[in-house]
């Protein structure tokens, strides 16, 4: 049989590779792609060799980051990696088979070439670093480093002394009839300890302990004559960092606290990670506050922790003080970072009951477990996909959840939009559509901004037949047929919702902000975003990077709540599919939630959860 013959214009094929080089397997196969190659090549140039086993390792080393990895298995990954099938750049050979070296040879002919540094020691610069069986790009290798060690000597730091029985109380009117007390010892660690990691699921009252945490810190330090310490609130996205704002705010309301106290709550603003620490004009990768200029705040508060990757943790632990309070926010089952890591999930997985985790590390942990948020069919779905049990999730979503859940069973990569069996899907998009557009076209900021927040289809994908982008279309599309002022393509009109997706410090917005646009008195359009008990409006031709919102991916929706959501998934082969995605789409819902998908894909993503590569859990073992 002849071999396929080639696309010599896909983007994902190397031209340039020999028939006999190694990675010119790996690159057909799809395992390569055109920037992991040239990157093994640079670093072959930069150490002056040549050999085909390390070029290997270290496209797979470049390759990692991308899908999430911080290091490569040698024993293991021929096993786990997956090809990315880019189209044209496969010729039909399964990963198994292709020529992978033997995990001995690999690490022999590593541990030989000058491009790579061998285990723990400090070396001179390389661009990889081995230790054991496991391969990091050196930059990864110190990242990993530097965050466990700062999490282990925050942990190890002398507990603060304070008056017990005094505490007790403050814990006590702060706390009333708490459930179970966790939330209380949660302030209490903050108070007592320089790092605090506060997990549980959605509706656990993060947020909220964490308003009580620094009311109590305002306390202790008036207890003490102390200055009040200055804090900085901060999340991964501009969403997620507003409704953080938004929730301690709405705490300090009603905490029974000197006014004083309560003002200073009030005052509190949250930004995103990257602007707390500041630009640099010298790269993308550098901040402002690094380990030279480090930031002035007393405590740092970090929410949607799981978000964040290891090299955006290993930035903002070298820029707190070694004597400031870090304290984290975040669910451990949602969705990581969309770049390399997962700390939050390392570090809850160096606690498991398995390892032999450093006591101290164990004391500046708090699992939240009461659900405040909704309970009922929505939790117990939750639960079953957290958990991995699919049959229980499957009878749940069948059994309709007393009005709370529904199950379209639907492969959205093979049925029409106007198919019969989307006319529910349909019907909610549409309705919820058209409550804002009535309210934006009157003008009526308040009722625009409140539906905004009613109702949302999360997706998989930004592309493809059940891609954000394709069912942002398809919104428009039926809204258009109902009669409705609908441009469509991107195009303003009175209703659209839109979500950021770059940065833009001029106008103070923010990737992951979400508004609406609304007509003004004098006819035209301004977008509004709510800040807080504030909203700003900013005119639709001063806006750059912008999506429609009707559709956004589960990954965007983090960090933000809805009464209602349509999780629509892709179908089974996606390798986007897994257990943390579903399960953060489901847990966006506070009311209802729909399910469009096909009983294998939804069986698969229960099924699959994510696997990344990483050292750090070891590293925080010791």
């Amino acid at each position: 049989m002849s071999e396929p013959k080639e696309d010599r214009y896909s983007p994902a094929l190397v031209l340039e590779l020999a028939p006999d080089d190694l990675l010119r397997h790996f690159n057909r196969a799809g395992v390569l792609v055109p920037a992991d190659v040239h990157a093994a090549r640079v670093m072959e140039r930069l150490g002056g060799c040549s050999d085909p086993l390390v070029a290997l390792a270290a496209a797979l080393a470049a390759r990692g980051p991308r899908a999430g990895h911080v290091l490569v298995d040698l024993a293991t990954v021929a096993s786990t990696v997956v090809a990315e099938g880019a189209a044209g750049a496969t010729d039909g050979t399964e990963v198994g088979s292709l020529p992978w070296p033997s995990p001995a040879a690999w690490a022999e002919a590593l541990e030989g070439s000058p491009l790579v540094n061998v285990g723990e020691g400090e070396e001179p610069p390389r661009p990889l670093r081995l230790v054991g069986g496991n391969l990091y790009l050196e930059r990864y290798w110190r990242d990993e480093g530097r965050v466990a060690a700062d999490f282990l000597a925050r942990a190890d730091a002398p507990v603060v002394d304070l008056d017990g029985a005094w505490l007790q109380q403050v814990l006590a009117d702060l706390f009333p009839g708490g459930e179970d007390g966790l939330q209380a010892r949660a302030a209490e660690t903050c108070a007592r300890r320089l790092l605090s990691i506060v997990v549980g699921g959605p509706g656990t009252g993060k947020t909220t302990t964490v308003a009580r945490a620094l009311a109590l810190l305002y306390l202790v330090a008036d207890r003490q004559g102390a200055p009040w310490p200055l804090v900085a609130l901060a999340a991964p996205t501009g969403k997620a960092a507003a409704r953080m704002a938004e929730a301690v705010h709405e705490e300090a309301r009603h905490l029974a606290v000197p006014e004083r106290v309560r003002a200073q709550l009030l005052g509190l603003d949250a930004s995103t990670v990257h602007r707390l620490l500041g630009r640099h004009p010298a790269g993308l990768n550098r901040f402002r506050h690094d380990r030279t200029n480090q930031l002035p705040h007393d405590v740092v508060v970090v929410d949607e922790t799981s978000m964040m990757s290891l090299p955006l943790m290993a930035r903002l632990v070298e820029a707190v003080r070694p004597d400031a309070r870090l304290v984290l926010l975040g669910d451990p089952e949602q969705l990581a970072s969309v770049e390399a890591g997962a700390v939050l999930a390392d570090v809850v997985g160096a606690l498991s009951p398995v390892a032999e985790s450093p006591p101290a590390l164990g004391s500046s942990v708090t699992v939240l477990q009461v659900n405040h948020r909704f309970g009922g069919p929505l939790a117990e779905v939750a639960a079953a996909v957290r958990e991995g049990d699919a049959p229980r999730a499957v009878e749940l979503l069948a059994s309709g959840g007393h009005g709370t859940l529904s199950w379209v069973e639907a492969d959205l990569d093979e049925v029409a939009a106007d198919s019969a069996e989307l006319g529910g899907l349909r019907a909610s998009a549409t309705t919820a559509a058209g409550v804002l557009a009535a309210a934006a076209s009157a003008g009526d900021i308040a009722g625009a901004l409140d539906a905004l927040g009613r109702a949302r289809l999360l997706c998989a994908h930004r592309d493809g037949p059940s891609g954000a982008s394709t069912w942002n279309l398809q919104v428009e599309m039926w809204l258009a047929e109902a009669g409705a002022d609908v441009h469509g393509d991107g195009a303003w009109y009175a209703g659209r919702p839109v979500v950021i997706t770059e940065n833009d410090y001029g106008l103070g917005l923010f990737n992951g902000d979400t508004g609406v646009a609304v007509r003004r008195p004098d006819g035209g359009l301004h977008v509004v975003f709510q800040r807080g008990l504030a909203v700003q409006a900013v005119s639709p031709a001063r806006i750059g990077a912008v999506a429609t919102a009707f559709a956004i991916t589960a990954h965007r929706a983090q960090g933000s709540e809805f009464e209602d959501v349509a999780v629509l998934l892709p179908g089974p082969t996606s390798r986007i599919l897994t257990r943390e995605l579903l399960y953060t789409a489901l847990t966006r819902a506070r009311q209802r939630v729909l399910v469009v998908s096909s009983r294998e894909a939804l069986e698969v993503a229960i099924a699959r959860p994510v696997a990344r590569a990483s050292g750090l859990a070891r590293r925080l073992r010791r």
